[in-house]
């Protein structure tokens, strides 16, 4: 099995683990040199609902031809045709109590609770030709124990009513835990398909190039590893990553982005939410720094918000922006950035839809993406348990342009 593959690929790499250091993290400054400000209504845009009653949705992604999937964190990904939420779901996965580690159990045995379940959805990027949809959850292996799995599923259209059919496990073996899964995927403009993945509450892997827990792993859309991967015979593309979210790419320069949350009580410490410039074998640096200390060891973020968790889900680039989902500071973030160099600089930070940090017009929000339309589109996570439902929520909202 491919997975096996991988997995050995991580065995092999004792010889570049970099020790992960026991003591505190060295501490350093936000640098970003802008203050956040917040903008309850964006002059020149609304948001307006276009499909609501979902339960906790994690990523939605459009297929090119009136269809798009969302993926719902209880095990279901759900079919949206024209703008209309159908009521079948196009996959759905049982929830188990038992270990369900066979292909032909792929359905069942998903694991929820806190932040695992069902969460990253991706679309090949030749889709239809290539008809294939990837997805990553949670599940009980045949030990027992809590993993991650990157699967893909072959879209059957009306052959099947709208459903997909499993094709085969991608990279199995992920650490998953309660908290701390990762759980973003997407093609970058390479072709290749990105894994973001979360340290399990075991901060010490993901300093470990043998674990591919605490990492951005980038993988063929096979599931084989690239050539030209920073480590040989590797998926690990970035490590030093405590619970990375959402990647997005430079639509101009296409250098990739990515999401991270903080620590939340681990070494006494809170918030240090990140924004990321990802460079190939970079060292991220947790759990032995966070914020930006300038160490040559470690790549320092280009946005850490030091003082209040923001933290970020998805992020995309839309009108010239880096916009970013955030849940509980429950705004829609825009991040100008000015290119310098093969570096950015940050040039203003505005917190869309919110009066102050925690009071959202829309409450916590977990996707953004663009549409095949040029729009922006972003979800709510309000029935996660730790947000408050609004009417019609769980939502997806298009950000429209008005006069």
């Amino acid at each position: 099995m491919r997975s096996t593959v991988i997995f050995l690929a991580f065995a092999l790499l004792g010889a570049v683990v970099t020790s992960c250091a026991s003591a505190d993290p060295i501490v350093g400054p936000p640098p970003q040199p802008v203050q956040d400000i917040y903008v309850p209504d964006p002059p020149g845009y609304r948001a307006v609902a276009w499909v609501e009653g979902l339960e906790v949705p994690w990523s939605l992604v459009f297929l090119g031809d009136g269809r798009a999937l969302v993926s719902e964190r209880p095990g279901r990904i759900r079919l949206i045709r024209d703008g209309v939420l159908q009521p079948h779901p196009y996959a759905a996965f049982e929830i188990t109590e038992g270990a369900a580690n066979s292909l032909t159990d792929f359905f069942v045995g998903l694991v929820t609770g806190g932040e695992g379940g069902l969460m990253g959805l991706a679309v090949h990027p030749d889709f239809p030709e290539q008809p294939f949809i990837y997805a990553m959850y949670t599940y009980r292996d045949a030990d027992g124990d809590n993993a991650n799995r990157v699967v893909r599923l072959r879209d059957m259209g009306d052959d099947m009513g709208d459903r997909a059919r499993f094709d085969r496990v991608i990279i199995d073996g992920i650490p998953a835990s309660r908290f701390h899964n990762g759980g973003g995927l997407a093609f970058g403009p390479d072709g290749m398909l990105y894994v973001t993945t979360g340290d399990a509450s075991k901060p010490e892997i993901a300093q470990d190039l043998k674990s591919p827990g605490g990492k951005i792993l980038r993988l063929t859309p096979e599931g084989g590893i690239p050539d030209d991967n920073p480590f040989p015979d590797s998926p690990v593309y970035s490590y030093g990553h405590r619970n990375p979210q959402g990647p997005a790419w430079h639509p101009k320069t296409g250098h990739l982005f990515a999401t991270e949350h903080g620590p939340s009580g681990e070494f006494g410490l809170g918030a240090y939410d990140e924004i990321n410039l990802i460079d190939p074998g970079g060292n991220y640096g947790w759990p032995e720094v966070v914020g930006a200390p300038g160490l040559v060891d470690f790549i320092d973020p280009i946005v850490v918000w030091t003082q209040d968790a923001v933290p970020p889900g998805d992020a995309a680039f839309h009108d010239g922006a880096l916009f970013v989902a955030t849940m509980k500071s429950e705004s829609l973030v825009r991040i100008e950035l000015a290119q310098t160099a093969d570096d950015y600089r940050v040039k203003r930070i505005a917190h869309w839809f919110a009066d102050e940090w925690g009071e959202g017009r829309y409450g916590r929000l977990r996707d953004v993406t663009v549409g095949p339309d040029g729009t922006l589109y972003f979800t709510t996570t309000n029935r996660d348990g730790r947000g408050d439902p609004r009417p019609g929520d769980d939502t997806i909202y298009r950000l429209e342009r008005v006069d």
